[in-house]
C-alpha cells in the first residue's frame, strides 16, 4: 500500500513545490480569506451600485442608497412604513425617496435654487452637510484616549479642583470712621437696596459701586469668578469668619482703605477626579477638534476659492433691515 500512495505523495509535494516557486511562500487559509473577503466586498459594492430607478435625465436611485437612507431612521419610525423589511423599503422608496427626487427635478425646472430663500435654504444644508462629514472623520467623542483626557485634566487641574468661595459685596471707603458710618446704616437696614443705595454714595470701587458692590463670588486667593477682578485677601478671610447673610462686625482694612464686607452666599468646595470628568472632558476636546477641522477647511478653501473679494460696496448698502432707514428710506421708498 506505501508504494501505490508514492505517486499521490509525489504529486502533491510536486504541486506545493510550484506553489512555492511561484508566490514564494507556501499557500496559507490566510491568502484564501483574504481573497475571499475581497470578493465579498466587490460583490456587495455591485449589489448597492444597481439602480432601483431613474428619475429624470440623470438621477438614479441605487440599492446602497436606499438601504442606506431606510436603515438611517430610528425603529418606531421605520416601522410606519410597513410589517417586514420588505415592506419597509418600498414603501420608503414609493413615498419618500421618489417624490422627493421628482420634487427636486421640479424645482430645478424652475430654477428655485438660484432665487432667495431657496438658494440660501441650499446652501446651508450644503455646509451642515459638510460639518456632519468633518464630525464623522473626526470620529466619536469616545474614541478619544484616555491619555489624551489625562493630559487635559492635569493641564486644566483648577476646573475640577476648586476651593471653597464666597459671594462677597462690598464698600470700599477713604477712612475707617467713613466705613464705620456706612456699617452702622447698613445694620438698621440690612436689605440688598440700602446696601447698593449706600454703595453708590459712598464706595470708591467705581467698578463695582454700581452694582451694589458685588465682587462676585471669591476664592482665598483673592479671585474672582468675574473675570479680570481679583481682590485683597483680607476681606476673604473676613467673611470667613461670619456666616452667609451676615455682615462683617467692624471694617475691614485693605490697603489703606477701609470696607463694609457682606457674605452673600457660598459655593461649597469641589473636587472632582479624571474618572468623574472623562465625559465632560472627551466632549470639550471632541468640540475643539470639530472645530479645528472646520476651521482648517474654511482656511483651505478660502485660499482656493476666495476672489475679487472686493468690501467697498458694503458701504453702499442701507440699513433698513435693521430698523434705522437706509437707502430705501433716503429713496423714499
Amino acid at each position: 500500500m506505501s508504494r501505490a500512495l508514492l505517486p499521490s505523495g509525489a504529486a502533491l509535494l510536486a504541486a506545493l513545490s510550484a506553489a512555492t516557486l511561484a508566490t514564494g511562500a507556501p499557500p496559507t487559509h490566510a491568502a484564501a480569506d483574504d481573497a475571499g473577503a475581497a470578493a465579498s466586498a466587490a460583490a456587495d459594492a455591485a449589489r448597492r451600485a444597481a439602480v432601483v430607478v431613474h428619475v429624470g435625465a440623470a438621477r438614479s436611485i441605487t440599492v446602497g442608497e436606499l438601504e442606506d437612507r431606510v436603515a438611517g431612521m430610528p425603529p418606531f419610525q421605520r416601522a410606519t412604513f410597513g410589517a417586514d423589511a420588505a415592506a419597509v423599503r418600498r414603501a420608503f422608496l414609493d413615498q419618500v425617496m421618489i417624490p422627493d427626487a421628482l420634487e427636486s427635478l421640479g424645482a430645478e425646472a424652475d430654477k428655485l435654487d438660484q432665487h432667495l430663500p431657496t438658494s440660501y435654504a441650499v446652501e446651508r444644508v450644503r455646509s451642515q452637510a459638510t460639518v456632519r462629514a468633518l464630525r464623522e472623520r473626526v470620529g466619536p467623542a469616545a474614541s478619544i484616549s484616555n491619555d489624551d483626557v489625562q493630559k487635559y485634566y492635569d493641564a486644566n487641574r483648577f476646573r475640577y479642583d476648586t476651593p471653597e468661595r464666597i459671594q462677597i459685596w462690598r464698600i470700599l471707603c477713604k477712612t475707617k470712621d467713613e466705613a464705620q458710618k456706612v456699617l452702622d446704616e447698613v445694620k438698621k437696614d440690612a436689605t440688598p437696596k440700602e446696601f447698593g443705595d449706600e454703595a453708590r454714595e459712598h464706595s470708591v470701587d467705581k467698578a463695582s459701586n454700581l452694582r451694589a458692590g458685588n465682587l462676585g463670588f471669591i476664592a482665598p486667593d483673592g479671585t474672582s469668578n468675574e473675570p479680570g477682578l481679583k481682590v485683597d485677601p483680607s476681606i476673604v478671610r473676613a467673611a470667613q469668619g461670619v456666616r452667609d447673610g451676615e455682615l462683617v462686625p467692624q471694617p475691614v482694612a485693605e490697603g489703606e482703605y477701609f470696607s463694609v464686607v457682606w457674605r452673600r452666599g457660598t459655593i461649597a468646595p469641589s473636587k472632582r477626579t479624571v474618572d468623574q470628568a472623562s465625559a465632560q472632558i472627551r466632549d470639550t476636546l471632541w468640540k475643539a477638534r470639530v472645530k479645528d477641522e472646520t476651521d482648517r477647511l474654511v482656511a483651505s478653501l478660502r485660499a482656493a476659492k476666495l476672489r475679487d473679494f472686493n468690501p467697498a460696496p458694503l458701504d453702499t448698502l442701507g440699513a433698513t433691515p435693521f430698523g434705522d432707514g437706509g437707502a430705501g428710506a433716503r429713496d423714499g421708498h
